[in-house]
């Protein structure tokens, strides 16, 4: 849980300048497959930005489900 708390302050602090480049179909889509449930349609760049840094990472995609999952589920 640390790290989400720590990736999200990373992120939205890069966010902000790279906002134009989120929020393609492709982008939604690599999330959605992380949690097949969520309205991904309701998320914000800053929020996309943070998901995909994350699903680029290194972890193994267990590792990247719970992440997403535990995001979408902090953010209420």
């Amino acid at each position: 849980m640390k790290n989400l708390f720590a990736m999200t302050a990373i992120v939205a602090s890069i966010a902000t300048g790279a906002s134009a480049m989120v929020n393609s179909s492709a982008d939604l889509a690599e999330i959605q497959k992380f949690s097949p449930s969520t309205d991904v349609s309701t998320l914000t760049d800053a929020e996309i930005m943070v998901l995909l840094n994350y699903i680029h990472s290194g972890d193994k995609d267990g590792e990247k489900r719970a992440f997403v999952r535990a995001f979408l589920q902090d953010r209420g």
